[in-house]
């Protein structure tokens, strides 16, 4: 066995490692991010309020995308947003 062999066994465990931890705090997570927001979006006066709210829905999703991965489901991508003409 090559030493790239028993890195890639060592990374596959972390990755594992992780999305257990994601997966078990996952509520927690989402908790987070939504009192991360709220306190920049008073923070701000509501200036941001719409950035905010974007920046939030994308959190969830990513930790959404990451808890349907774990579970085997295929989640669907995030779309790209299009270039300016």
């Amino acid at each position: 066995m090559s030493i790239f062999d028993e890195l890639k066994g060592k990374a596959e465990g972390l990755k594992d490692k992780a999305a257990e931890v994601t997966r078990e705090s996952a509520d927690q997570a989402h908790g987070v991010v939504d009192n991360a927001g709220n306190v920049v979006d008073e923070r701000t006066g509501g200036k941001f309020a719409e950035h905010i709210d974007k920046g939030q829905d994308a959190a969830h999703g990513l930790l959404d995308k990451v808890d349907s991965d774990d579970e085997g489901t295929t989640a669907t991508p995030p779309a790209q947003p299009t270039p300016p003409a």
